[in-house]
C-alpha cells in the first residue's frame, strides 16, 4: 500500500475547492463537516482538501494536528472510497482541547455516511 499523500490525491487549486463548495452537498458530524462532489467520468480516485480556520482553532500547532489526523485516516481509507472530491472543515469551535481519536472517529463516521446509499424523499 502506498504510504504517501501524493499530489494526485489532494485538492490544490482554489477552483477545485470552489466547485466542491458550489455543488452544495455536505454531511455534518460532531466536530467536522464533509463537503463532497462526485468526480467526472474517467477518474477513479478520491481527492481530499482541508480547511481549518484560525477563527476556530487559534494555535497553528492545533490546526496542523487536525489536518495531520484527517490526512492519515484518508490515506488508510482511500482505496475503499468512491471517486469523489472531499473538502473537510471544522464545523464548530472545540470547547475542550482536540484529541486525535475524536477527530479520527468523527471523520470515519462521515466517510461511512458518505458511502451509505441515500434514501429517496
Amino acid at each position: 500500500m502506498e504510504q504517501a499523500f501524493a499530489r494526485r490525491y489532494r485538492l490544490t487549486k482554489t477552483d477545485e475547492f470552489s466547485s466542491v463548495f458550489g455543488f452544495r452537498r455536505a454531511i455534518r458530524g460532531e466536530l467536522l463537516m464533509l463537503h463532497y462532489q462526485p468526480r467526472a467520468e474517467g477518474f477513479s480516485e478520491a481527492r481530499l482538501g482541508l480547511v481549518v480556520g484560525k477563527k476556530l482553532v487559534k494555535r497553528a500547532v492545533d490546526r496542523n494536528r487536525v489536518k495531520r489526523v484527517i490526512r492519515e485516516e484518508f490515506r488508510r481509507c482511500r482505496p475503499n472510497l468512491p471517486p469523489v472530491d472531499l473538502v473537510v472543515r471544522l464545523a464548530v469551535k472545540p470547547q475542550r482541547p482536540l484529541v486525535g481519536k475524536a477527530i479520527a472517529s468523527d471523520f470515519l463516521a462521515l466517510l461511512e455516511k458518505l458511502q451509505r446509499p441515500r434514501e429517496k424523499r
